[in-house]
């Protein structure tokens, strides 16, 4: 029996799994439950299993580290894979760049037991930054998984209807997963380099909650979250903010029924039709010299195209088919 699975989701982490691992061999309060460790290795092409091997040799007789290779690429797939190799009832997930605080699984383990309706709830993410962001980068921070929604605990259907914790630091209940998500996702998460697929964890917490289950925040269970000088330059945050907003049509629609579609559709595209106009009205002579502004820019205009992007993706998928 075990209690609780941490799964580690990496693609490329030679470099930065050592530090998540070192800090979750080092938790505290864990002696009175079970826990794992297990890697999920998401077609790396360095020497990620290398790292884990010696790990795993080093740590075989105190902790053991269980390794699975998924050569699916996406993040959606790795965390499947997590789920599918889990032991544990509670199933929290860890990217290569996120650091939990010396509590954290104690934390994780102990909110699900007092909270049994509650098929996931989502951790405080704090960033830990290489060199300095933009003055003004709060503003789209959250969009990097960097998430304060304060020091109180709360259910996001009843004080956040339309929020979601980030898929970063995200402890799932096994049974909401299995009963809930489908197997295969509509979006694919991050893709080895590309990132136009991002928003799989909204998809899925989307299906937790419609199937009843309870979906919590809990500021206790905080990680920080490594942000390199090489996430801070333009091209890198455009291309963020660009899955983002590509990916705001699905989810949208996961959330509506089916009679409501054909009415709301419409609204949306108005509004991010509005919401583009004013940017540029407003910040015109500021778009190609502030980068946060122009990230806020990319992500207005791809919310709007969302709906054309994902139709023409399913018509060629047809085409294909066929």
């Amino acid at each position: 029996m075990v209690d609780l699975t941490v799964g580690i989701c990496t693609y490329n982490g030679e470099t930065r799994l050592p530090r998540v691992l070192d800090l979750l061999l080092s938790q505290r309060h864990t002696e009175h439950f079970t826990w794992e460790i297990i890697v999920i290795d998401n077609n790396s092409t360095d020497h990620t299993a290398k790292v884990v091997q010696e790990y795993q040799l080093k740590y075989k007789s105190t902790h053991p580290i269980r390794y699975y290779f998924e050569p699916q690429q996406g993040l959606a797939f790795a965390r499947r894979c997590v789920i599918k190799a889990a032991k544990g009832d509670l199933v929290a997930f860890l990217d290569d760049d996120n650091l939990p605080t010396p509590n954290w699984v104690y934390l994780a383990y102990s909110f699900g037991l007092s909270h049994p309706k509650a098929g996931a709830y989502g951790s405080q993410i704090q960033a830990e930054y290489e060199v300095n962001p933009p003055p003004t980068f709060k503003r789209i921070a959250s969009l990097f998984a960097i998430i304060d929604r304060g020091q109180n605990q709360f259910r996001y259907d009843t004080h956040h209807q339309w929020l979601f914790p980030a898929g970063a630091g995200l402890v799932v209940r096994k049974q909401a997963w299995l009963q809930s998500v489908p197997k295969h996702p509509i979006l694919k998460g991050v893709c080895g380099k590309s990132l136009t697929s991002k928003g799989e964890d909204l998809e899925t917490l989307s299906y937790i909650r419609k199937a009843g289950w309870e979906i919590w925040h809990n500021p206790e269970m905080i990680i920080h979250h490594y942000i390199p000088r090489s996430r801070l330059e333009k091209e890198y945050l455009l291309q963020v903010v660009r899955g983002v907003g590509l990916s705001r049509y699905p989810i949208r629609m996961l959330r509506l029924a089916v009679w409501q579609k054909p009415f709301l559709l419409p609204l949306y595209v108005a509004n991010d039709l509005r919401k583009l106009i004013l940017h540029v009205l407003k910040y015109r002579k500021l778009l190609k010299t502030d980068i946060v502004l122009a990230c806020e820019l990319e992500l207005f205009w791809n919310s709007l195209i969302s709906p054309f992007y994902h139709w023409f993706q399913i018509k060629d998928i047809k085409s294909n088919f066929h």
